[in-house]
């Protein structure tokens, strides 16, 4: 394997951006007239958000609010797995939201395949919830990676450790 290269596909986020925007979301939610009064709790837990507030709408404002905070600290909305909005105690609806992270193993397969059809030269390895890609030809690798961008997959695609 001497002379080979390679490259990871992963799908990550970054957690501390995902901090950053909750408590954009949360600071302006205090200062909007319109959630005055309005009781709005965003707990993060290590796989998965919950949302705690008074109403469907209400639930709905907060959606935007963390989509638009998420965009502009460079997270996929792809990360986001919207949980049904459910009714709480007290007259509260509480909305739980998962985290996706990590390659889900039918993802995996799929451009595992994808790389034995498209780029025989090349092959692709699953390990664990990331995809190692190895071949000879950087520029192989780079079409690759071209070629997986074009991907409309559910998760976000990221490459790493590019040796």
């Amino acid at each position: 394997m001497a002379g080979d290269v390679s490259f990871d596909v992963v799908s990550d986020f970054d957690e501390q951006e995902l901090r950053n925007a909750l408590d954009q979301v949360r600071r302006e939610v205090g200062t909007r007239y319109d959630f005055k009064g309005v009781t709005v709790e965003l707990e993060q837990a290590k796989d998965e958000l919950t949302l705690l507030t008074d109403d469907e709408h209400r639930a709905a404002a907060i959606k935007d609010l963390i989509e638009s905070k998420a965009i502009r600290r460079n997270l996929s909305l792809k990360i986001f797995d919207w949980g049904k909005v459910e009714e709480a105690g007290g007259n509260k609806v509480r909305q739980r939201i998962g985290l996706r992270r990590g390659l889900p193993e039918d993802v995996a397969k799929r451009i595992t395949r994808l790389i034995r059809e498209e780029f025989p030269k090349s092959k692709g390895s699953i390990q664990g919830d990331a995809v190692r890609i190895s071949g000879k030809s950087k520029d192989e690798l780079q079409r690759i990676m071209t070629r997986l961008r074009e991907l409309d997959e559910a998760v976000p695609l990221q490459f790493e450790n590019y040796r």
